[in-house]
């Protein structure tokens, strides 16, 4: 923690002469935390107890995949007080992360996610990894918040955290009322859904905590039956090592020839459970313009006069997997800096791409999609983009690309 030695013996006693602990405290702090763009403001007890069964149970299955960090630290990470000694109670933060032009109307944006999955020439992003890299903005405004917490407690410790750690960040975010899971293990929220990012503050002063949220999944399975690859194996379970998000971002090799087909145009994340929940319609864009698309990674609308011209002449779109595809190292490190996207590097990038290529090729040689199919340039240009790549330096590309030539004639 930064600064101070925990004291227990001082540190309820410090705030009875200025300020109580409690209520008027978390009152300043959701003030604060709402001026730096946060959403909701809970308080979490340092007992996850409950958690510690299902967390073992999951590594012991061996859902984390290649994600060794999660085993390293083991009960730690349902344990604050062992994580960072000290620690008596946990602020939670959400901060919605739709950009601020996303047409949240009706679930508009569902919409239109979902119609870009449709379209298998264009490379489909998550939509929170399209602009700033949320840890750095996350990170950066909980330590503000912190640091004014620590104006009115001058004993305070701390540290923030934002799925930078082994921190069980839904649990915390479930325990201190500003969601509740989901059965795709997402923290749900009846106002914003799923779409926000979570933050939390390690303090070593005794807050009291918030009220819980009642879940409101009910029967629903639509996460379930939505997953392309059946990575929710039941409800509020998730193997990883099928997970599109896991597979195009955190797996490092080869990505399995059986799963390759169902990645469909996927090359960093995947939003289907989210785009298939009931709750995401009630999706709130963020204040924070670090969340807009950056414009490396903004398609042109598909019905525009710019695009239906440029199809004309055989130029691709923004978006396209093709452009994608012709990215430089230097130009994919130039087009990704500072966004989440740059920690997978250029040769992940090119395999994810290439995955999608093939994937566009044999959905146009089976003829299985009708509205927004490849043109027979989109086509062209696919094939001969990938044939183009076959001399890469790197084994792992070259490898997807000659599975993705494969595709032609399936």
């Amino acid at each position: 923690m930064h600064r101070t030695k925990h004291n227990e013996s001082v540190e309820v006693e410090q705030f009875k002469g200025s300020l109580e602990m409690g209520s008027s405290l978390l009152e300043l702090i959701r003030g604060w935390g709402r001026a730096l763009g946060f959403t909701q403001i809970g308080v979490a007890s340092v007992d996850l107890a409950h958690a510690e069964r299902g967390l073992l149970d999951w590594l012991e299955e061996g859902f984390h995949g290649e994600m060794q960090y999660m085993q390293t630290h083991g009960l730690k990470r349902a344990r604050p007080a062992e994580l960072v000694p000290g620690t008596l109670s946990v602020i939670t933060a959400r901060m919605n992360y739709l950009p601020r032009n996303t047409q949240t109307s009706e679930g508009q944006w569902i919409e239109n996610e979902r119609a870009r999955l449709a379209r298998s020439g264009e490379g489909v992003i998550s939509v929170y990894a399209r602009g700033r890299d949320y840890h750095k903005v996350m990170r950066k405004r909980l330590e503000q918040l912190a640091q004014k917490i620590q104006g009115e407690v001058s004993a305070l410790g701390y540290r923030v955290f934002t799925d930078s750690a082994p921190v069980l960040e839904v649990e915390l975010g479930v325990q201190s009322g500003l969601g509740w899971r989901g059965k795709h293990t997402l923290l749900l929220s009846r106002d914003s859904g799923s779409m926000f990012f979570l933050g939390e503050i390690y303090l070593n002063i005794p807050l009291q905590p918030t009220a819980k949220e009642e879940p409101h999944c009910g029967t629903c399975r639509s996460c379930i039956d939505v997953c392309p690859t059946g990575a929710i194996t039941k409800p509020y379970v998730l193997d990883a090592r099928k997970c599109i998000s896991y597979l195009t971002i955190e797996h490092t090799g080869a990505i399995p020839i059986e799963l390759r087909a169902k990645i469909g145009n996927h090359i960093y994340g995947c939003d289907d459970c989210q785009t298939a929940c009931p709750w995401n319609k009630y999706a709130q864009s963020s204040q924070v313009e670090d969340f807009d698309i950056r414009d490396a990674l903004m398609p042109i609308p598909h019905s525009s006069p710019e695009l239906k011209e440029g199809l004309s002449k055989g130029v691709t779109q923004g978006g396209a997997l093709v452009d994608y595809f012709s990215w430089t190292s230097e130009e994919f490190d130039q087009k990704t800096q500072g966004t989440a996207i740059r920690r997978i590097g250029h040769e992940r990038w090119m395999r994810n791409v290439a995955v999608a290529m093939g994937n566009a090729l044999a959905n146009a040689a089976n003829e299985t999609i009708n509205n927004g199919s490849l043109t027979q340039s989109e086509y062209t240009q696919i094939e001969q983009a990938l044939i183009n790549r076959l001399g890469h330096p790197s084994a792992l590309v070259v490898e997807h690309i000659k599975w993705a030539l494969d595709q032609r004639t399936k």
